[in-house]
């Protein structure tokens, strides 16, 4: 069977459409995610029952799979409510609470690598814990995590590709769209594999420049 390059180049307008929604669902779920997982990765190294909700919060989501977690959001959730979730809002929510709990584990891991000595050195100094937190610990911590969170960007990146399960029109979808009307499989599912490769590598060299920004100078 001969590859048709001709239906690849036909195809890419379409798959490049899916390809910026994948993009956008995943830079505001990571957006949301740091959020949340900055949260729950200060939050597990409290005290008291706000350690142990994050912990089961972080424990529970990254215990489950991101299909089932969409399914939850999209078809579960509406039968509590008793309202419909439209399906780009089920996704972003599906994807910031998944990301959420492994941005959580990431900032725990970096705060807790910052010498303890620094916190001790600050209330000599007469910071609050949470001056410390915000002035000393958080922006040193952050140069540590930044390559793991290149890394989740990069993860949600593809694993965004699991909403296509309800029907939004992202990369994988819409060559699902394409397959369906060409039959032609092997070609669209290409093209997607290879707009997937340029679109993590180029994160993953924007990550490296950004990373070398922010290195401390020696």
């Amino acid at each position: 069977m001969d590859f048709r390059w001709d239906l690849v180049w036909s195809s890419l307008p379409t798959l490049l459409t899916g390809a910026r929604l994948t993009i956008q669902l995943t830079a505001v779920s990571v957006f949301f995610g740091i959020i949340i997982g900055t949260v729950a990765g200060i939050a597990r190294i409290s005290k008291g029952p706000i350690k142990a909700f994050s912990a089961a919060y972080i424990d529970v989501i990254r215990g489950t799979p991101l299909l089932v977690q969409t399914f939850l959001i999209f078809y579960g959730l509406p039968s509590l409510i008793q309202r419909p979730i439209p399906a780009y809002l089920a996704a972003i929510i599906a994807l910031s609470i998944n990301s959420g709990a492994y941005v959580g584990e990431i900032v725990r891991s970096g705060i807790q690598s910052i010498d303890r000595g620094q916190w001790e050195a600050a209330a000599s100094l007469g910071h609050s814990r949470r001056q410390t937190m915000g002035y000393i610990i958080l922006p040193q911590a952050f140069r540590r995590i930044l390559p793991p969170l290149g890394n989740e960007f990069i993860a949600l990146l593809k694993d965004s590709s699991l909403v296509s399960v309800i029907a939004l029109e992202e990369l994988v979808r819409k060559g699902q769209i394409i397959i369906g009307r060409t039959f032609r499989p092997f070609e669209v599912w290409a093209a997607v594999a290879l707009i997937y490769f340029v679109m993590t590598f180029t994160v993953s060299r924007l990550v490296n420049v950004l990373e070398r920004k922010v290195a401390p100078e020696s």
